[in-house]
């Protein structure tokens, strides 16, 4: 399997401080990773990088086989699907749940004049069904919940056939049902082999959907433990990781982790 992401001792400083301090990590084709971390750990700041909207202070970054610096992002973006908060910011609040997704073949946020083929649409109403909102197509965005919204933008995401799919917190906001209604939905993209490779944001082991097959943790910009996460995903890295004890425990193919009683 070739690389879709790596990344060579990677450092973003910004105002004499390191966000991500000298991260070595690569991505594997067809891998499914989520990163791990407290509050400011870097996590966003890689996920910006992997989506080719910042470039490193130090070291290389090379995406889907092109090297940030060398290539035409705007040629590159189209290959990349991402779907966050940032994202539904851009969406207009007017525009229909079809719209929303549809303008992503254009690279586009707003529908203007574009036109487009039935094969299109077709693919857009296929994709919404599947993330559970082909029927909240004719619907407009301004009006969804909060899982509505982040189900139509990872839709989006998917919609220009990706190489590779970033998720930036996809269920941070929802409640106990909207939570295990997108893990569940994640979980059927994560286990399909031939979707694309996948990097989730998260800070929550149990939003981790199952299918995803790595895990990256990082503290204060620095690796704490990245690789297959039936091995890197234990009590002592987590621990590590957010600065205090964990207990990490899996039940069938989900994962959870509490802290210890005080004494």
């Amino acid at each position: 399997m070739s690389d879709v992401l790596e990344l060579v001792d990677v450092s973003v400083v910004r105002d004499g401080r390191a966000l991500v301090d000298q991260i070595s990590w690569s991505v594997a084709e067809g891998e499914r990773w989520v990163i791990l971390g407290p509050n400011g750990a870097g996590k966003t700041t890689l996920l910006n990088i992997a989506s080719s909207y910042l470039f490193p202070t130090k070291g290389d970054a090379v995406i889907l086989g092109e090297k940030l610096g060398s290539v035409d992002v705007f040629d590159l973006r189209p290959r990349i699907g991402v779907a966050g908060a940032a994202m539904a910011d851009k969406m207009p609040r007017r525009q229909t749940v079809l719209e929303t997704v549809l303008t992503a073949a254009y690279g586009m946020t707003a529908h203007w004049r574009e036109s487009y083929d039935r094969s299109d649409e077709d693919r857009a109403r296929l994709i919404l069904d599947r993330l559970g909102m082909a029927e909240y197509a004719d619907r407009k965005f301004g009006t969804l919940s909060e899982g509505e919204r982040k189900r139509t933008l990872i839709s989006r995401a998917i919609m220009t056939d990706p190489e590779l799919l970033l998720l930036d917190e996809p269920a941070a906001g929802l409640d106990l049902g909207g939570r295990e209604d997108l893990v569940r939905r994640l979980g059927r993209l994560a286990r399909d082999p031939i979707a694309p490779s996948m990097i989730m944001v998260t800070h929550h082991v149990e939003e981790i959907a199952p299918g995803f097959t790595h895990v990256l943790m990082i503290r204060q910009g620095r690796v704490v433990a990245a690789g297959p996460i039936e091995l890197e995903l234990n009590s002592r890295n987590l621990s590590h990781c957010f600065g205090l004890p964990l207990i990490v425990e899996r039940r069938a193919d989900r994962w959870t982790a509490h802290g210890l009683p005080l004494t």
